[in-house]
């Protein structure tokens, strides 16, 4: 019979724990990602004077929203 040894160093994390940790990082990211767009949605239906007043254009719309959500 062989027996493998792993030093304490390098053993991976239990299969519920990284099964766990992939759950919880996708929910992340669909929770981000709906974020995402729905500040894009409400920024696109501003009128471009709201937008100026603002700061903004509707150019910069998406780089804000990341900024908003992924910073």
């Amino acid at each position: 019979m062989a027996n493998i040894s792993l030093p304490h160093g390098n053993v991976p994390p239990a299969l519920p724990l990284r099964i766990s940790y992939a759950i919880s990082s996708f929910k992340k990211a669909r929770a981000q990602r709906r974020m995402y767009r729905k500040t894009i949605n409400e920024l696109s239906s501003l009128s471009d004077r709201e937008l100026n007043d603002l700061g903004l254009c509707r150019s910069m719309i998406q780089d804000v929203a990341r900024n908003a959500v992924y910073h």
